[in-house]
């Protein structure tokens, strides 16, 4: 049993050099010398641990997706329409771009095309995000403090306008456009919500 355990934390101390390694080079130049170098360590051990680079890719998106988890990550206390306008706050920020590089994510993403089995890691990462989302508003709505018919539509729409906004803003370099952007799309989701923002 203690085994499983020294080979998970190994696996996921592997996994976190792979992003930083990716992250600095770029996805495509993270040779897994360069990932053993980077935690000093023989490539034979993170061959030992994963296959080739392409299982290390698939542990890489389960890590964005457990990454991007925390931007659901609310206060304890308050009521489900506090932690939605929280959520909201956050999915509208920069906190994204302190979970994941937006480079390493997107090289990841165009991967899809090329490979079914990331293709289907890409779309659970993105229906998960959904229905974390979808979540918070059913809860609103059994509070009372949220009225919408169809939280399921609903959360995908936000959703739609979120991944269009990260899209768009990753090719804008002024700090201050980004941010009036992302607050009119922030605006959007709240009035799809029929809240007023906060």
């Amino acid at each position: 049993m203690g085994r499983k355990s020294i080979k998970a934390l190994r696996r996921q101390e592997i996994i976190a050099a792979f992003y930083k390694t990716a992250k600095n080079e770029g996805l495509h130049n993270a040779s897994i010398a360069k990932i053993a170098e980077a935690i000093d360590v023989n490539p034979s051990l993170i061959l030992h641990n994963f296959k080739n680079k392409d299982e290390l890719v698939l542990a890489l998106i389960d890590y964005i997706l457990s990454r991007y988890q925390k931007i659901y990550t609310t206060q304890q206390e308050g009521s489900s329409i506090d932690h939605l306008h929280e959520v909201l706050k956050n999915l509208f920020s920069r906190k994204w771009n302190t979970l994941i590089s937006d480079d390493v994510y997107y090289s990841c993403y165009s991967l899809i095309f090329r490979n079914n089995v990331i293709r289907s890691k890409y779309k659970e990462l993105h229906d998960s995000l959904r229905v974390w989302l979808e979540q918070h508003l059913v809860e609103c709505i059994k509070e009372g403090s949220l009225q919408i018919e169809d939280p399921k539509r609903t959360a995908n729409l936000i959703y739609t306008i979120l991944e269009g906004a990260y899209y768009y803003l990753c090719m804008e370099k002024n700090t201050a456009k980004k941010d009036e952007i992302m607050g009119q799309y922030k605006q959007h989701a709240y009035q799809i919500l029929g809240l007023e923002m906060q």
